[in-house]
Formats: structure tokens, sequence, C-alpha cells
């Protein structure tokens, strides 16, 4: 029996290669093509507090989530 399906490896338009730096807490540098500087990612309000983490013992920055949001928005 052939397999008449086409190959989906073949339609592979592009591979995004980022890179993910961990720096502590939750704090993760992400190394994006493009841009030259990364993109700190980590806690800030509900999320944090969510987590566990006291106020002010983290610098605050966006979330992966807030980031997935505006990208889905944007």
């Amino acid at each position: 029996m052939t397999d008449d399906r086409k190959n989906p490896a073949a339609d592979i338009a592009y591979i995004s290669e980022v890179r993910v730096e961990r720096l502590g807490g939750p704090l993760r540098a992400a190394h994006l093509p493009g841009d030259e500087e990364p993109t700190v990612y980590g806690m800030h309000g509900a999320i944090a507090e969510h987590y566990g983490m006291e106020p002010g013992t983290a610098p605050s920055h966006a979330s992966t989530i807030d980031h997935l949001v505006g990208a889905a928005l944007g």
C-alpha cells in the first residue's frame, strides 16, 4: 500500500532559532532572530502573586503569556 499524502516536511518555509537563557529566579532572556538585544521575560503583578513571589523580590518584566497575547493580537 502506498501513501499518496504529500510530505509535510517538504513544505517547511522557516525554522526559528531561538535560544533561552535562565538568568535566575523567574527571569529568562530570549535571544530572538532579528533582534540584537535579548528579550527579558519575568513576572509581574498577579502572575508573580500566583506563583508566590513577594512584591519587590525580583525585577518586574512582562511574562511569556504577555508576549503571546501581544503576538496574537498584533
